[in-house]
């Protein structure tokens, strides 16, 4: 929830707004228009953050653009990256975006580290139709030409393809003066826990150890957590003359301060699939937007992947004259209930009576009535 917050709020940073309590300014704006409430252990690791900022601040304010990369590059090999981790809702995505916001240089990228190693693993696939050999030289170069700072969101390992390519990636990348700024769940001791031929990646949580400040986030509060306690339940019956859309509106700009929406677009193999009324992670949507179109497996595994709140207006009762978009709402639903997508909606009929003759709906009503559950939201 807290990784579209500033977005209510973005501007251009030039070099002249740069400053030593910049962040400090831009955490407090958030607290005075209350998006955010003020916690101490938030603004303990937005101070490693400011320092981060200042060490690269320092060298855009005092060098030509046509040496900056070369001393960022050799500044960022004594520069430690950061990684901080603490439990969900407490803040991390909205501090590391308040940093991103603010670093005044082009070369830098947030991005959700799911979404990297399927990148990465893309472009290992695509360069091994063509060469021979280890992709992994030219694609650090690649990469560092594009990117000297990266912000991962949601770092975590869950693949041993992925845990044995990554130690030998990021001693490259670290090698070529990259920083990097992630957050986790988890310590970095914790990763691929318990996972297949882990004795693999122990070096790469050596080199993250090394590298990067280890920051625990001791927020207070789970605040997300708290606004669906405030709620009850996500799941709001309607009459046939009243799809619930108003109901629902009301509460999008809730949770949503009344921030503004924009048009986003996601890429699906090569497909663009777009969506009109998007605030940063929450996505509104309807059962016509996500189950009349001709979507699959994958567009939905994408769509848990970008949002972590999804309105859903006007689920009907179910028919056999829309046999094929209930086909896609089971499809849907498994894919937000794997990814803990907290859901709120709109729909018909009492979750337990969703029923069509011929579909096996027992998993779906069960995730459907769990997903209304505080425990499902503390996940």
């Amino acid at each position: 929830m807290f990784d579209y917050l500033l977005k209510q709020s973005k501007q251009s940073f030039n070099h002249s707004q740069l400053g030593s309590d910049l962040l400090d300014k831009k955490y407090k704006e958030l607290v005075v228009k209350h998006h955010i409430q003020h916690d101490d252990e938030q603004i303990k690791v937005l101070g490693h953050l400011q320092h981060l900022l200042d060490n690269i601040s320092e060298i855009v304010n005092t060098e030509p653009p046509s040496v900056f990369n070369r001393l960022l590059s050799k500044s960022s090999k004594t520069t430690k990256s950061l990684y901080i981790y603490g439990d969900v809702g407490r803040g991390k995505s909205m501090l590391m975006d308040v940093f991103f916001e603010a670093c005044p240089f082009e070369l830098k990228r947030r991005v959700h580290f799911h979404s990297f190693m399927q990148e990465i693993n893309s472009y290992m696939h695509q360069w091994r139709k063509k060469n021979e050999g280890d992709p992994l030289p030219s694609l650090a170069k690649k990469i560092r030409q594009e990117t000297l700072l990266f912000c991962f969101d949601e770092f975590h390992v869950t693949d041993i393809a992925d845990a044995m390519l990554l130690s030998r990636l990021f001693s490259r990348l670290l090698k070529l003066g990259v920083i990097f700024v992630a957050t986790s769940n988890q310590h970095p001791d914790d990763l691929y826990k318990n996972g297949l031929q882990r004795e693999l990646f122990l070096p790469f949580i050596e080199l993250i150890k090394q590298s990067a400040v280890i920051l625990e986030l001791l927020a207070k509060e789970d605040y997300r957590l708290s606004y669906f306690k405030s709620i009850k339940t996500g799941f709001y019956l309607t009459s046939e003359d009243d799809d619930g859309s108003c109901f629902l509106h009301k509460k999008f700009n809730e949770l949503t301060n009344n921030g503004s929406t924009e048009v986003t677009v996601l890429v699906v193999n090569g497909r663009e699939v777009r969506f009109t009324k998007v605030h940063g992670d929450i996505l509104f949507s309807s059962f016509g937007e996500l189950c009349a179109r001709n979507l699959g497996p994958a567009d939905y595994l994408e769509i848990a992947k970008e949002f972590k709140i999804i309105f859903i207006a006007n689920i009907p009762s179910f028919s056999s004259e829309i046999k094929d978009k209930i086909k896609r709402f089971v499809t849907l639903i498994d894919a937000l209930y794997e990814q803990k997508i907290k859901v709120i909606c709109t729909i018909a009929i009492v979750v337990e009576d969703l029923y069509l003759e011929g579909f096996d709906f027992k998993r779906t009503r069960s995730r459907l009535i769990e997903m209304q559950s505080e425990r499902y939201y503390s996940m």
